[in-house]
């Protein structure tokens, strides 16, 4: 198939390329620099949809990147980095002569309210209690399409674990160093899914015809507290993981609102993913860790 990535160059999408051109897919990127196999967000919304069977969202600005302070500017960004992709996506599909057959966005599990205790799969309620569940809330009404032409699937994210990015990237130095531990309490839960497997939803929900609306990308280990994965990354690294991140200290580095991402978390189940058929590589996450940092 021919496959549109939006956001496409970052580390999800990178993946994503890699594993659609190993099962035979063409794939096309949409970024801001041309370059060949790419089309920049300008043309797109110029010219219209390329003749595509799939397209694909993964475009949004690093929530939890540290170099930039929480501020009304950043979370502008956030929000427009999201949206307003999302919408020139949504709109070139709507006015596109041969519409594609699939169209699939990725947001986060952040639509839940963070909890000790309870949980959640693709049918609980949430979207509307803070700045990032509002966000996803408004990032999945912007891809919604009228009529039922084009296959339309959700799938929210958990924390994206993967060699050479995301959020293991800023943990593998001080937990080699044995300065790793618990972020504040550690009872939090941990959402988590491997990379490998995130490109393999997302491949499978455009390669298999019945796969549509919300799916959790999360591993079905997701019980995980985040005291249990600093001991199982630790394991995995042969370094013990003990000395804890003050909640205090993520406060100061991310801002109070951010913090929350770090310091709160939610127990979620992909019940609807693993109904679908899909099956997880990395199901455990002693497993998945070992495999990312061999």
């Amino acid at each position: 198939m021919r496959v549109l990535v939006g956001g496409g160059t970052g580390f999800v999408g990178t993946a994503l390329t890699q594993l659609l051109k190993a099962r035979g897919h063409e794939v096309t990127l949409v970024s801001r620099q041309p370059r060949p196999g790419r089309i920049t967000w300008d043309e797109l919304a110029r010219s219209g949809l390329p003749s595509c069977d799939v397209a694909v969202n993964l475009a949004g600005e690093n929530i939890l990147n540290p170099l930039r302070r929480w501020n009304e500017a950043f979370q502008k960004d956030v929000l427009s980095s999201r949206l307003e992709t999302t919408q020139m996506l949504a709109k070139a599909i709507t006015k596109a002569p041969q519409p594609p057959k699939a169209w699939i966005l990725v947001t986060g599990v952040a639509y839940y309210r963070p909890s000790l205790t309870a949980e959640y799969d693709e049918d609980s309620p949430g979207g509307d209690f803070d700045f990032f569940s509002n966000l996803v809330t408004k990032w999945e009404a912007a891809a919604r399409l009228p009529g039922d032409s084009t296959r339309q699937v959700v799938v929210r994210s958990g924390v994206v674990l993967g060699r050479g990015g995301g959020a293991i990237g800023h943990m593998l130095l001080p937990f080699r160093l044995g300065l790793g531990g618990p972020i504040g309490s550690g009872n939090q839960f941990f959402p988590w899914i491997h990379i490998q497997d995130l490109a393999g939803i997302l491949t499978h929900a455009l390669e298999v015809n019945h796969v549509q609306g919300i799916l959790n990308g999360v591993a079905p280990a997701s019980t995980t507290t985040n005291a249990e994965f600093a001991q199982a990354l630790g394991t995995a690294l042969g370094r013990p993981a003990f000395i804890p991140l003050p909640a205090t200290v993520v406060r100061a580095v991310f801002g109070q609102e951010r913090a929350i991402m770090l310091l709160e978390g939610q127990k979620v189940v992909p019940r609807r993913t693993l109904a679908t058929g899909y099956q997880y590589s990395f199901p455990e996450l002693g497993a998945a860790l070992k495999e990312i940092v061999a």
